[in-house]
């Protein structure tokens, strides 16, 4: 959670209207998120403590989708079926409320106004593991996006299959990392190793690092 607050600092300027972090320990799930910058929301270190776990993601915020309001804070975070599920998202979606209409149609009870919440909502109604019900996620959605998951024991980065949106991957000792700029990897001193490309899902699970590219099948 340190680093991650670190990396979030060197991103400030992605969005200053947010920010939250959420973390895991592998069996737990810990969560602080506020409105305003990261100098406020974590400018406490009993706050950083609790944030407990050694897989974390973070996000900076700014309006786009949903108004300004502590319910469309990021990472959104939810207890599926298969375990919890948080996510962070940087783009928009051009189909959000098509499918968020058939989503409340088909009984589905939303949160936030954010269109990320569209995401989970997609993972939880399909079927198979988290990458099935992601790829299955990513064919429903249209629009500029980078993603950013994370499970009880996995770290998945997805990028838009046009690119529109950044996405790196950088590496701190054995550890992967993933920035939507290379200046969150420069501020804890982690090597910057390459792009996400466009339309790839990057899986970290036990330090190793798996690519799926859905877009091409």
């Amino acid at each position: 959670a340190e680093l991650t607050a670190l990396g979030l600092h060197a991103l400030q300027h992605r969005g200053q209207d947010s920010t939250g972090i959420v973390t895991t320990d592998k069996v737990k799930f810990f969560a602080h998120r506020g409105m305003g910058q990261v100098s406020e929301v974590f400018s406490q270190s009993d706050i950083i403590n609790k944030l407990k776990g050694q897989i974390s993601i973070g996000h900076n915020r700014y309006g786009t989708t949903g108004e300004s309001a502590l319910k469309n804070v990021q990472p959104l975070f939810s207890e599926l079926n298969f375990g919890g599920v948080a996510i962070a998202h940087n783009g928009n979606l051009t189909n959000t409320q098509k499918l968020k209409k058939q989503l409340i149609d088909s009984g589905a009870i939303f949160q936030s106004t954010s269109d990320t919440e569209v995401i989970l909502h997609l993972i939880s109604r399909s079927k198979g593991d988290l990458i099935d019900r992601l790829i299955y996620s990513l064919h429903s959605i249209k629009g500029a996006y980078s993603l950013l998951l994370m499970s009880k024991d996995a770290l998945i980065a997805v990028r838009d299959p046009v690119g529109i949106r950044p996405l790196v991957i950088g590496k701190l000792n054995d550890s992967y990392i993933f920035s939507s700029e290379s200046c969150g990897l420069d501020i804890i001193g982690a090597k910057l190793i390459r792009d996400v490309e466009p339309g790839e899902i990057v899986i970290i699970k036990n330090n190793k690092l798996e690519s799926v590219k859905p877009f091409s099948r």
